[in-house]
């Protein structure tokens, strides 16, 4: 790196991003650490219109990964739910921050809850994740695909949509959690994988910056993103197939793991919930997503799954 001295994080050119990135800027400073964002382009970023099951999953990590190897940056930041499934050989995750609220979030006309939407309200959202869950709450819906930035998205409400559904993450990351009409509990609508947690990835062969970054990471969270992250990687799913999972860890350690896989037409649902010491987490995810797949997970998803691994 040009100056030893000074960690330059790589980040997409967004609002959120670079919010996000700027968090771990700033811990990373706290620490006595100097460090600076790199914004780096990506096709992701070029593309507002296509659902990103379309343009790829990669599409918002190929950039940024690519600038990494490439030495313009040190570390890159990700939505820990938007990674690919498959590791990378040279990379690794040495750091997960302390997650925040991984609910989904309604932003909507008037402040109007989920369930009090007249019928066949227009609701935001391209996730097949909450396509699939909403179809089986509201089968009167009519769900419209959604892209662009926070704004953008948001904006749609007061245009042509009665709501929409986002990630509550990125509103409080970026300071809108007055505009959420309602945080949908867990048990309505289960989130992403990972869903609330970053992502810092390095070079693995970058040892000094790996143990750096070791300073910020927050154990509790990276056990638990873990865990939902090994249904993904057990169903051999991508970040856009319609799989969700969520976990909490109990004062003595013990880590809970409920993960579905769903219908985009709502017809079916299969749950799976199991525990195990936090230390396990990999095993658990694995475990929960076996129990999933003995049930006929793949059957239940369908031809979603062949898709998200395109």
């Amino acid at each position: 790196m040009p100056d030893p001295a000074t960690i330059r994080i790589g980040t997409r050119g967004s609002e959120l991003a670079t919010t996000q990135a700027g968090h771990v800027r700033d811990a990373l400073i706290e620490l006595g650490q100097p460090a600076e964002l790199v914004i780096v382009k990506t096709a992701g970023d070029h593309n507002r219109h296509d659902p990103v099951e379309k343009i790829g999953i990669g599409v918002f990590t190929q950039a940024l990964r690519h600038a990494l190897r490439e030495g313009v940056c040190d570390i890159i930041v990700h939505s820990f739910k938007d990674l690919p499934t498959l590791p990378e050989d040279d990379m690794m995750v040495a750091a997960v921050p302390e997650r925040v609220d991984p609910r989904e979030a309604l932003i909507s006309r008037d402040a109007t809850p989920l369930m009090d939407l007249p019928e066949g309200a227009r609701v935001g959202t391209s996730a097949p994740r909450r396509v699939s869950q909403l179809r089986a709450l509201r089968s009167d819906l009519e769900l419209v695909p959604l892209r662009g930035n926070i704004e953008t998205r948001m904006g749609r409400v007061s245009e042509d949509l009665d709501a929409v559904i986002l990630a509550r993450a990125g509103l409080e990351r970026t300071g809108r959690l007055g505009e959420i009409a309602e945080s949908l509990d867990v048990d309505v609508l289960i989130p992403a994988p990972a869903q609330g947690a970053l992502a810092l990835e390095c070079r693995t062969a970058d040892r000094e910056i790996v143990d750096i970054l070791r300073k910020i990471d927050h154990p509790v969270s990276h056990a638990r993103a873990v865990a939902e992250r090994a249904v993904l990687n057990e169903l051999e799913a991508g970040c856009t197939a319609p799989v969700a999972a969520y976990s909490t860890v109990s004062d003595s350690g013990e880590l809970t793991l409920q993960a579905g896989v769903f219908a985009l037409d709502g017809s079916r649902q299969l749950l799976e919930t199991a525990t195990a010491n936090v230390d396990k987490a990999d095993e658990l995810g694995r475990k929960v997503a076996a129990a999933l797949l003995e049930r006929g997970a793949h059957e239940v998803m369908g031809d979603t799954l062949r898709e998200s691994q395109k």
